[in-house]
């Protein structure tokens, strides 16, 4: 692989550059951060292209990624597109040569993945997914505390769940086809946190679905995403890890994350951690809370392009949750418990 002198020698840019949150501006300024350049910017919708120059004046601009990779030196890509649309604009931009980072996740499909990993490997190019929040205070001081320290001693269950009972928006997250389902959104961050805990293979996984509720109150109608998704994930260990993500719920759990140890639990909780252990009929509960660093993912995307640092995210470790959501659908759909082909 190309190694570049210095991190300003990394040429970058987005595909994509509309959605909430306004994340392409958001991608090219992490980028910056990290020292390296931001050319170019493309985009189907002209409006937002004429934003990008206001944000990011003399910048190039394209109406399609097509023309980008004909018209454009760029090295390095972060595609900010629907998620049913990473993979084919990933593994065309893979092909010509370019490094290229999926916001999360990191598509719809196992084999999808397999297919960017591959072409990554054949042209001595990076995949990565913008798991940013693996850099989240709470999930790094979460593997200090529970792997390195084993604060609640042996992990026993995690349950990661998020949602409450609300009525979907009528944008392209609430389709399936598009979205990949209610799991993928925030589901791939909850199993992100989670796999940086679980230290064990993935040996199989269970899915369970509701649908029917929300849906035909949606333009989606029959394409909508399930009202709630659930999965359950066996490791080789013998931890179990549940995930759902749901709209339906009335009385939703606390946290996002709970493990439940041999000697006491854990829940991560938004911005804080809580560490919780019962001794006879005393319980003691301590919160702490901790600065996010999300800025450290591109940082090592350019430490790994200029000094030939570890990259953190590679394509199989953004493959993992994808798998896992990917054997959810799968499982849901076939009524049967699917085992992994992954560990």
């Amino acid at each position: 692989m190309k190694r570049f002198s210095n991190a300003s020698d990394i040429k970058v840019g987005v595909v994509g550059y509309g959605g909430a949150f306004n994340m392409g501006k958001a991608h090219l300024n992490e980028m910056k951060r990290a020292g390296m350049t931001p050319v170019a910017v493309a985009e189907i919708d002209a409006a937002r292209l004429a934003v990008a120059q206001t944000d990011f004046p003399g910048i190039e601009t394209y109406a399609t990624l097509t023309e980008m990779l004909k018209k454009s030196d760029v090295n390095l890509l972060a595609i900010i597109t629907p998620h049913n649309t990473h993979a084919k604009l990933g593994l065309e931009a893979l092909r010509a040569g370019r490094h290229v980072v999926c916001e999360k996740p990191m598509a719809i499909t196992t084999a999808e993945c397999d297919t960017m990993i591959k072409t990554a490997k054949q042209k001595g190019v990076i995949i990565s997914t913008y798991h940013n929040r693996h850099w989240d205070g709470r999930a790094q001081q979460a593997v200090k505390d529970v792997v390195t320290n084993r604060c609640i001693g042996d992990i026993v269950r995690i349950e990661a769940h998020m949602g409450s009972r609300n009525k979907p928006g009528d944008w392209w997250r609430t389709s399936k086809s598009i979205s990949g389902g209610i799991l993928y959104d925030w589901g791939v961050h909850l199993l992100e946190y989670s796999l940086q805990l679980v230290r064990s293979e993935i040996v199989e996984v269970t899915g369970f679905a509701k649908y029917g509720f929300w849906g035909p109150q949606t333009k989606w109608k029959n394409d909508a995403n399930e009202d709630e998704g659930f999965a359950v994930v066996r490791f080789k260990n013998g931890v179990v890890l549940t995930l759902c993500i749901t709209q339906l719920d009335s009385n939703p759990k606390r946290g996002w994350v709970e493990l439940v140890g041999t000697q006491g639990n854990y829940i991560i909780d938004g911005p804080e951690n809580t560490h919780i252990l019962r001794d006879g009929n005393r319980t003691t509960s301590t919160t702490s809370k901790h600065p996010d660093e999300g800025w450290k993912f591109y940082q090592n995307i350019a430490d790994h392009l200029t000094k030939g640092e570890r990259l953190v995210i590679t394509g199989e470790w953004a493959r993992r949750p994808i798998h896992i959501l990917d054997l959810a659908n799968q499982s849901a759909k076939k009524g049967a418990t699917l085992k992994s082909r992954y560990k």
